[in-house]
């Protein structure tokens, strides 16, 4: 069977209360916009029925798969995963919250296919996008933790933490077995390591709109990630990163085929 054109991925923690209005929406989008896509969710340990929700999806589109991580592993680590195991020319990943609707997928896709390597979205470059914008407390921590952010790992975007980001695939089969940060900071992190490797990563504005249902907390997950950003550098610092860039340089090839332990394909 031939490969897909595009890959989404979705991970997903407890999703019950959205994650049907969310694939309605994704499966809209690509029969509308016409895709040749195949649409993977990572589960990341769900104790709602979030699961049975998938399953039935599962059988009423083929293109849908379900990717279950042993237990609760992190949004980082399940976005990882999902990218892994993706099989398409492009592969992309979406929070399960659309807050940038998956319509925009097609700025992304536009961007990969004017030479970019990785497309990442951005609420910053253009706020007359926001549709629903965030509370003020929530602006202010999040452009303070991006200047953070830049000054520490020297990234030069205006938004590192938008999850809604695509990569050439044989890009995000690189980029993320490099991958160490498997929660929240993972975003800076994966644009770290396509710096280092020398891609080419366009900045894309995109429509977004807040959903207060976040359950990031701006102070205790911030805290997390500063933390992780200290990682980051003290691996860039040690050489960890050179050391298995250099690795997958003398394996035959940097790119495998799609990991398929773990995708389930139709309802059990």
């Amino acid at each position: 069977m031939a490969s897909p054109q595009l890959s989404i991925v979705i991970p997903a923690y407890n999703e019950s209360a959205r994650i049907e209005k969310t694939l309605e929406r994704v499966m809209n989008c690509v029969e509308k916009q016409g895709w040749d896509a195949e649409i993977l969710v990572v589960d990341d340990g769900s104790q709602d029925t979030t699961v049975e929700i998938i399953h039935r999806w599962m059988d009423r589109y083929p293109q849908l798969h379900l990717i279950k991580n042993v237990g609760n592993r992190g949004k980082g680590y399940s976005v990882r995963n999902g990218l892994l195991q993706a099989a398409g020319d492009v592969v992309m990943f979406t929070d399960a919250d659309l807050s940038a609707p998956m319509e925009e997928a097609e700025r992304l896709l536009a961007a990969i296919a004017d030479g970019a390597d990785v497309a990442i979205g951005s609420r910053w470059m253009d706020r007359t996008r926001q549709t629903i914008h965030q509370p003020l407390y929530r602006r202010f921590f999040g452009r303070c933790f991006n200047w953070v952010t830049r000054t520490i790992m020297g990234l030069p975007f205006k938004d590192t933490q938008c999850g809604f980001k695509a990569f050439k695939r044989s890009a995000a089969q690189v980029i993320f077995r490099l991958q160490k940060i498997e929660r929240w900071g993972f975003d800076p992190e994966i644009l770290f390591i396509a710096r280092k490797l020398g891609y080419n990563i366009c900045e894309v504005p995109v429509t977004w709109g807040h959903d207060e249902r976040s359950r990031m907390s701006y102070l205790k997950d911030g805290m997390k990630m500063l933390e992780e950003m200290v990682v980051i550098r003290g691996n860039s610092i040690a050489g960890h990163y050179d050391k298995e860039i250099a690795a997958l340089k003398d394996t035959s090839t940097m790119v495998t085929p799609p990991v398929e332990h773990g995708k389930i394909s139709h309802s059990v």
